[in-house]
């Protein structure tokens, strides 16, 4: 705990928000705080980690119920799983205008996935860097989608389904053209329309990503504050915080899975 005497507040913060880094320095392998130097090559190794192993939980937990599923009465798990399938084709129906059948397993994996990378922002800030510590890893982050670069990357994956999209459904010469004739109608406006657009569209990813990041880092960060509280206050705020995350972490899940259906939906839209 930080209200020990080897460490201050500030120390514990921010020993909580650093990532375990690797980089290549000095033609060898360097760890953490020797990747200072080593500029935008630079692999955070943690969230790289954690976000591999729950996607891995994921497809283990949904295969494995898909080969046991029955007719008769599901069990329990069974039930959790089609609940979660059906409310995501149910998004995918009300939200998606268009007919391509990648977009409701694509929204499937969206919202699991970062539903289960939120989930983590409940395992209590200490229990992983002391596991960790123990077999000689100094810096750990267990919460992938609190760094901005696991989260900017699920956005970039989905920006470029919409320019994908966009140019199957349009073509390149549609695609150019809907950036350019709206909202304004005079040919001589198309390049401030150009602009407009372009910036519009450059928006959604950078929104995605930093709505996600930004909750989630909130949240994690006030975890890390409470736990610099003495151990009879922390209880009591920490329950209410983990409690209010009952909603926040599947919520944010949802809103990014959202929005990709909305988007890629008017990726389909061919005027």
């Amino acid at each position: 705990m930080a209200s020990s005497a080897e460490i201050t507040s500030q120390e514990y913060i921010s020993h909580h928000l650093t990532n375990a880094k690797m980089c290549m320095a000095d033609g060898g392998v360097a760890f953490n705080y020797a990747c200072a130097d080593a500029g935008f090559w630079t692999l955070h190794i943690d969230t790289l980690g954690w976000s591999v192993f729950l996607g891995m939980v994921f497809l283990y937990i949904f295969r494995s119920v898909a080969k046991k599923a029955q007719a008769g009465v599901p069990g329990k798990l069974q039930c959790a799983i089609e609940m979660v399938v059906e409310f995501v084709n149910d998004s995918v129906k009300s939200s998606f205008h268009g007919n391509n059948p990648v977009i409701a397993p694509l929204a499937l994996t969206i919202f699991v996935w970062v539903l289960l990378m939120n989930a983590m922002d409940w395992v209590p800030v200490d229990l992983i860097p002391t596991l960790a510590g123990l077999i000689g890893i100094n810096y750990i982050k267990s919460v992938p989608t609190t760094d901005i670069n696991m989260t900017l990357a699920l956005a970039l994956g989905v920006f470029w389904l919409i320019i994908y999209y966009s140019i199957k459904v349009k073509g390149v010469g549609g695609f150019i053209k809907e950036l350019s004739v709206q909202p304004f109608g005079h040919w001589t406006l198309y390049p401030v329309n150009f602009v407009l657009e372009v910036v519009t569209l450059l928006a959604r990813p950078l929104s995605l990503a930093l709505r996600l990041f930004g909750n989630l880092y909130a949240g994690e960060l006030i975890f890390i504050l409470i736990a610099t509280m003495g151990v009879w206050q922390i209880f009591g705020p920490h329950f209410l915080w983990a409690a209010f995350h009952l909603l926040v972490i599947p919520l944010q899940a949802f809103i990014f899975m959202t929005l990709t259906i909305v988007y890629l939906s008017l990726a389909h839209e061919d005027h």
